[in-house]
């Protein structure tokens, strides 16, 4: 009986940001229904971005998958979003063998995992912006200058711009700097516009696991716009981009 209460499934609740984290031990089976009401606990309160760490979880049979899919719908149902790290070997093996690793986001280490909760909003945001004004994208290979506005750098770093839009481009940089971080760029649109100084808002990092081929990255949104120097962006775009281009 004591080795049957060390295993049953406990949950602790901790907070990073706008972040649930719950850190689980113990098995996920047909007795872990205080997973579902946990997950529910969240919602209820706010915490649509749930995290569940499962680095303590000794065990996950087909009960317990049910469970989790039970919760998973919850979360789906309330519009937010839920994502596991430290994921034990043989756990990920049952997730691979269900097909489910292609469904739930796994993490290997707790920061990645958080800072992808806000890249997913900053991602959102652009596509609505995108979706509303239905600015076209142009694909790119040249050079861009750019620093952090806070003054703390003299210098600036150079990078490669992969894209650009009305709303922002897509950089190809060593250099990263942290979501929401105000650039000052130099753009050389040639012939013309010519080169122009603008300030961008880091809105999203490149995920490596995801596109290797453009890793390390930055999404940048252009930042106090005002509307002729992004006009002259939009014809620069209109007259570089092969017909019948769009999004």
């Amino acid at each position: 009986m004591l080795e049957r209460n060390i295993l049953v499934l406990e949950i602790e609740l901790r907070k990073q940001g706008t972040v649930a984290v719950l850190d689980l031990s113990g098995n996920i089976d047909i007795d872990a229904s205080n997973f579902i009401e946990k997950i529910g606990w969240c919602l209820e309160n706010g915490y649509e971005d749930i995290l569940c760490n499962l680095e303590e979880v000794n065990l996950v049979d087909y009960a317990g998958l049910s469970v989790i899919a039970i919760a998973c719908k919850n979360v789906m149902n309330h519009k937010g979003r839920i994502k596991f790290m430290n994921i034990p070997e043989h756990i990920k093996k049952i997730f691979s063998l269900m097909c489910l690793d292609k469904v739930f986001e796994m993490y290997e280490d707790e920061r990645t995992a958080v800072a992808s909760f806000k890249e997913d909003k900053a991602i959102a945001e652009i596509q609505k912006k995108q979706l509303r004004r239905r600015f076209k994208r142009l694909p790119l290979d040249i050079e861009i200058e750019f620093r952090s506005k806070t003054g703390a750098e003299k210098s600036f770093h150079k990078g490669k711009v992969l894209n650009l839009s009305a709303v922002g481009l897509l950089l190809f940089a060593h250099k990263m700097y942290p979501l929401g971080e105000i650039l000052e760029i130099k753009l050389s649109l040639l012939p013309k516009p010519g080169v122009l100084d603008l300030q961008a808002k880091v809105v999203w990092h490149v995920v490596k696991e995801l596109m290797p081929h453009i890793y390390p990255g930055m999404g940048l949104e252009f930042y106090n716009l005002d509307s002729l120097t992004q006009r002259k962006v939009v014809e620069f775009v209109d007259r570089n981009l092969p017909s019948g281009c769009i999004l």
